[in-house]
């Protein structure tokens, strides 16, 4: 099974290791540039182009405003349609839930269609210490899975690979997965697509259980929406019997008309393409059409803590459309394992310490993990102010770290702060034992600072000494030209 984020280094270290990687950066620059291109032509196309990613970010708040009444309407409409709804608090619970689901089914393997939400529970992995053998299906995905390996981009998870080294993925691992490629496979993509539609054939003709997540779930219909472009999402959301989806609290949009708007966002935001080629759509169970048994699962796994952040919050309105990571010059030059986590690039660096899914090492990293240009905030569909956030958790973080030192010397400072007598005092002292202070700072690094910078002069009077005096004087003058 591929393996997870767990244990890997900070950004700060991840980094620097990334970045000494020519082939990686080459691989990037190469997959980022053609796509941030794609979208810039097809979104210059629509003179309200503003006006539609406003309408997206309003959409996305107005819905996390009231998110208890449209999760609760979008449980009823999905029971109404013949679906069963599920709560997961935590990864764990939803874990249980999805191998609860599919050992009821006796079946002991699944077909999946990209999700961000079951990577962020690391559901294969809890599946396959189940015994159950979880199959990816997206292209992209394929190869981090056979390649036992760790996605690296939200839309493209194997971003990082090239034609040579996909085609040596396959011609080496995939018979160990199931149908294996030909022996004369070639590097051409044309060749190693039909390796890889080849090989999954089998798997949906014969799955009988498949999860999925899903980029919308409307909730005044049950409707369940998944876009992608390879047709695989298309087979497993019909033929299997049993339909698992495991989905993002804040997923919901409230109406079509709602998701009408973000079906012109999404595709043009993530792939530059006006329309995705798949749309699939589908509201519950009907009797000899699809899947006959329907579950979704509700996931939040700290998406409540988020929605709790007055600034913090806007990172839920995010669609994965990816386009904040196309545009971004640090992880063109990083990678998206240098983040850590599932969701790398700017929105990762502000959605993943929110979420907790981390530890707080890495989590206490990622807020600086960019250059604040705002070039990730100009190119979001939802308008979410990703530096805005980051300086939010950075300075979040600053206050619950530090040195000793660095928090006595804060304490020391508030104190003094806090009373204006006490400050007019201690002022007063600095300024009387002013030729008393050091020209030096002690030790390495106070002597490293001070050798090369000057001290700033303490005055012999306060500043507010000094005013105070003035309007004194001032005042005295004024009474003396009334009396005349």
């Amino acid at each position: 099974m591929s393996r997870t984020f767990l244990g890997l280094p900070p950004f700060g270290a991840a980094s620097q290791t990334a970045t000494t990687n020519t082939q990686l950066r080459h691989n990037l620059r190469h997959a980022s540039h053609t796509i941030r291109d794609r979208r810039a032509e097809v979104v210059t196309e629509r003179a309200d182009w503003p006006q539609l990613r406003a309408a997206g970010a309003a959409i996305k708040d107005r819905t996390l405003r009231h998110l208890d009444h449209y999760l609760e309407q979008l449980e009823r409409a999905v029971t109404a349609a013949g679906g069963t709804v599920h709560w997961a608090r935590d990864a764990d619970e939803a874990n249980a839930i999805v191998t609860r689901l599919v050992h009821e089914t006796g079946e002991d393997s699944v077909v999946k269609v990209k999700s961000m939400a079951t990577q962020e529970i690391e559901l294969n992995q809890a599946l396959d210490q189940a015994g159950i053998t979880a199959y990816e299906t997206d292209l992209a995905e394929l190869i981090v899975q056979l390649g036992d390996d760790l996605p690296s981009h939200l839309l493209v998870p194997a971003i990082h690979r090239n034609r040579s080294e996909i085609r040596e993925i396959f011609a080496s691992q995939m018979h160990r997965w199931g149908r294996g490629a030909p022996s004369d496979l070639t590097d051409d993509p044309h060749d190693l697509a039909e390796a890889a539609r080849q090989h999954l054939r089998d798997r949906f003709l014969k799955a009988k259980v498949a999860v999925s997540g899903a980029n919308f779930a409307v909730a005044d219909t049950g409707t369940m929406v998944v876009l992608e472009s390879e047709g695989n999402g298309r087979m497993c959301l019909t033929l299997p019997q049993t339909l698992i989806s495991v989905v993002g609290i804040e997923k919901v949009v409230p109406s079509w008309q709602d998701l009408e708007v973000m079906l012109q966002l999404l595709p043009r935001s993530a792939t530059g393409e006006r329309m995705n080629p798949y749309t699939s759509t589908w509201t519950g169970v009907h009797a000899g059409d699809g899947p006959q048994e329907f579950h979704l699962v509700l996931l939040d796994n700290g998406r409540s803590s988020v929605l709790a952040d007055e600034v913090g919050r806007q990172a839920l309105r995010c669609i994965r459309c990816s386009a904040c990571l196309n545009i971004c010059p640090v992880y063109e030059r990083t990678g998206g394992h240098a983040y850590g986590s599932v969701y790398p690039g700017p929105i990762g660096a502000i959605l993943t310490p929110q979420l907790g899914l981390v530890d707080r090492e890495v989590a206490r990293e990622l807020p600086y993990a960019s250059t604040l240009c705002g070039a990730c905030y100009e190119v979001c569909p939802v308008a979410i102010d990703i530096p805005e956030v980051l300086v939010h958790l950075r300075q979040r973080s600053a206050n619950g770290s530090g040195h000793r030192l660095e928090r006595a010397s804060m304490a020391v400072a508030n104190w003094m702060l806090a009373d204006s007598t006490r400050f007019s005092w201690i002022q007063r002292a600095a300024s009387a034992g002013r030729h008393l202070a050091p020209r030096h700072l002690p030790g390495s690094w106070g002597r490293a600072w001070t050798d090369t910078r000057n001290l700033p002069e303490i005055p012999a009077a306060s500043f507010r000494s000094w005013w105070s005096s003035r309007t004194s004087s001032t005042s005295g003058t004024q009474r003396d030209d009334r009396h005349d």
